[in-house]
């Protein structure tokens, strides 16, 4: 696909953003360490919902249809509820990908590792991508093409000592006999212990503490706005197949590997995926 097949123009990326952060701090923040018992469930064993995952992307899909007109909505809870919602990636119209809370099990426990996610997406490409952290009020984003962002500072792509340093995060999701591969091959990197929000590993991943990420689990809302942003610094990212990354490509996939550049995508990849 070329760039001139996509045909969708971004909404100012500062709007999108104060956008996302005003309901945030309404729908969010608020219920931050404030949730009553019954205001946390289990979707599926191990996969926490709360309320305030269910408020934000409530208030914030009407809100992106409306900056947009004509685009469409893939929110992690409205798939949760009908997963035929995810056929809306492969539209050749602009989709607002919507993950209301990263990191839900931290927010639920009260700890300060989540975030907000956002991406938009176009003929199944990348255009955008955006992640609010409410704790500290500070928003990343990059366009397609014209750089990345956090806290009204260009990012530039990392200059810190490659040291294969990464997460891990698999095993709890996506195919038990690559992640049974993956543990017996850790020595092979230097591995870092995961905050278990995806979002905020990518913007480690982007400040350089971090040369990659591994996950087992590849669903669109966890993984495209991270991508927007590391992709603008030159970095790597494809399901561990090798073939790239596409959002709906995720239900086929086995996992995901992102790398501050294709380099290290691949010696990362030989040294826990290869064959030797």
């Amino acid at each position: 696909m070329t760039e001139a097949a996509l045909t969708a123009a971004v909404p100012d990326p500062a709007k999108v953003a104060a956008l996302v952060r005003e309901i945030a701090r309404a729908e969010v923040l608020p219920r931050f360490r404030q949730l009553a018992h019954h205001e946390i469930r289990e979707k599926s064993p191990g996969d926490v919902v709360t309320v305030a995952d269910e408020a934000m992307e409530a208030a914030l899909a009407p809100k992106l249809a409306a900056l947009l007109p004509g685009s469409l909505l893939v929110g992690e809870e409205d798939c949760a509820r009908d997963p035929k919602v995810m056929e809306r990636l492969a539209s050749d119209q602009p989709v607002w990908v919507i993950d209301p809370v990263d990191g839900t099990a931290n927010f639920a426990e009260g700890r300060e590792e989540f975030c907000v996610m956002l991406a938009l997406v176009e003929r199944d490409q990348i255009l955008g991508g955006w992640i609010y952290d409410p704790v500290t009020d500070r928003t990343s984003y990059a366009v397609r093409g014209a750089g990345a962002w956090s806290g009204g500072q260009r990012l530039t792509p990392p200059k810190t000592p490659n040291e294969h340093r990464g997460i891990l995060a698999v095993g709890y999701k996506g195919d038990r006999q690559m992640a049974q591969r993956v543990q017996q091959r850790r020595a092979r990197v230097q591995q870092v212990k995961s905050i278990r929000c995806a979002g905020l590993e990518y913007l480690r991943l982007a400040r350089g503490e971090l040369d990659f990420l591994l996950f087992g689990g590849a669903m669109p809302w966890d993984h495209a706005p991270g991508a927007a942003i590391i992709q603008e610094l030159g970095g790597y990212i494809s399901y561990v197949d090798g073939k790239g990354f596409r959002p709906s490509g995720a239900l086929g996939a086995d996992g995901i590997l992102a790398a501050r550049d294709r380099a290290t995508w691949d010696e990362v990849h030989r040294r826990l995926l290869g064959d030797a």
